[in-house]
């Protein structure tokens, strides 16, 4: 098998999320219990910290691995989906999975797949594991893919569950409300296990305490202990100063996550680390200075706030619910723009015109649909926008379409691309 054809295979044979969205989602662990069974569970040979939530969760679990690598802890991190290469998803010290062990991988345990029957999620996290216990890493950070509760990632006993906030997205998996989708993602507190929340919502807060009592599991709220206030913003980072019980704890803290949303994820991180030293981990203050400065360079993250180039400044980011695309307006609202050129896609299982309705009328747009078969059609997502007074032309790839925002946009004008993790994906330069 040659790595396409090892990709392929999975692709063809396993039911795919990123492609064909909720029929892809299995609602039972017992796939993902059958395999890492099969493989002699190696999810229990490695610590591990598990991070869910509706929005920051990829950038806090690259935070997280980029300070334990400081520390010289041997770090796996897992997360998904991927942006250019399956092999993103799976790190060791911010190296990426080789093709070779996938390929391995696969042609050892065909049988088995054909056997369990996993989705293409669930086959990840066993291969996810599998590697990191073969590698003997110190410490992995697992990044929980949808949910929480059901979510495969979900049959580790780590050493710390964060979970970092509650917002709108995968209603229909997940539940209409805010307290329900608060349940789904507690659904990662285990029994005697801290567990950590990021930011304190009122209206939810009791979800995670009952969760809480009912495992006998310690719980934070980072934002009870740790405050965190904006210095200086750039678009290559930020700096902070951060206060630990209304104390100066890490002043002027360098960041090269550039997002404003990253104030919300910081407490939980810097919360996590704290705990995680209380459990006998070594993180000095170097290390997390170190770690949060470089984790882009440290974990290869990619697609929050990333600049792509100047005049035009064009910037594209992966938020694609409510209140992801909320702080996404707010941080071009603050880059003052003579006009925005917005090449916008969408996924046809999202509330996509609760989205349309955030987005302000006098933005010049260039509708588009990603590759994928989950992809919105663009004469769809263009007809939602002219309904809520949006207006702009449409395009059958990402790639049309930043062209002709390429070719229309002003030297000191601005453009973004986003809407979906998968018109993000189709970015030439990323």
């Amino acid at each position: 098998m040659t790595y396409q054809e090892c990709l392929d295979y999975l692709y063809q044979q396993l039911p795919m999320y990123q492609h064909i969205g909720n029929a892809a989602f299995k609602k039972s662990l017992d796939n993902i219990i059958a395999l890492c069974d099969a493989l002699g569970q190696p999810q229990h040979k490695f610590k591990t910290v598990h991070v869910a939530g509706t929005n920051g969760k990829g950038s806090s679990s690259h935070m997280l691995a980029a300070v334990l690598q400081s520390a010289g802890y041997k770090t796996g991190l897992y997360t998904s989906p991927h942006l250019k290469s399956f092999t993103e998803r799976v790190r060791v010290n911010g190296a990426e999975l080789p093709q070779d062990y996938l390929i391995s991988f696969v042609e050892r345990h065909k049988e088995l797949f054909e056997q369990v029957k996993p989705s293409f999620f669930e086959m990840t996290v066993a291969l996810a594991f599998q590697y990191f216990a073969d590698k003997q890493v110190d410490v992995a950070v697992i990044e929980v893919g949808l949910g929480g509760r059901l979510d495969s990632t979900n049959i580790i006993t780590p050493e710390l569950s964060l979970i970092t906030n509650i917002g709108f997205d995968h209603q229909a998996l997940l539940g209409d409300t805010l307290v329900e989708i608060a349940g789904e993602k507690a659904g990662i507190i285990k029994p005697h296990i801290p567990a950590l929340v990021s930011t304190k919502q009122s209206e939810i807060t009791h979800v995670f305490e009952q969760k809480a009592a009912a495992e006998h599991s310690p719980l934070y709220f980072a934002t009870d202990s740790i405050t965190v206030q904006v210095l200086d913003q750039h678009l290559e980072g930020q700096v902070y100063n951060v206060y630990l019980d209304g104390k100066p704890w890490l002043q002027s803290l360098q960041s090269d996550l550039a997002g404003v949303y990253q104030q919300f994820n910081l407490p939980g991180v810097l919360k996590s680390l704290l705990l995680l030293r209380g459990q006998g981990f070594t993180i000095s203050e170097e290390a997390i200075r170190q770690g949060i400065a470089q984790t882009k360079t440290v974990t290869g993250l990619k697609g929050r706030w990333q600049v792509l180039g100047n005049q035009p400044l064009t910037i594209c980011d992966t938020g694609h619910n409510v209140d992801g695309v909320k702080q996404i307006l707010t941080q071009l609202t603050a880059l003052a723009p003579k006009q925005v050129h917005f090449v916008f896609g969408a996924v046809n299982d999202k509330d996509i015109t609760t989205i349309l309705q955030l987005l302000p009328k006098r933005y010049t747009y260039y509708f588009c649909q990603a590759q994928i078969p989950r992809a919105l059609p663009v004469e769809e997502l263009q007809e939602k926008a002219k309904l809520v007074g949006l207006k702009g032309d449409s395009y059958l790839t990402v790639s049309e379409a930043i062209a002709a925002a390429r070719g229309n946009a002003k030297p000191d004008e601005v453009i973004f691309i986003g809407g979906s993790t998968f018109v993000v994906a189709e970015i030439d330069e990323l």
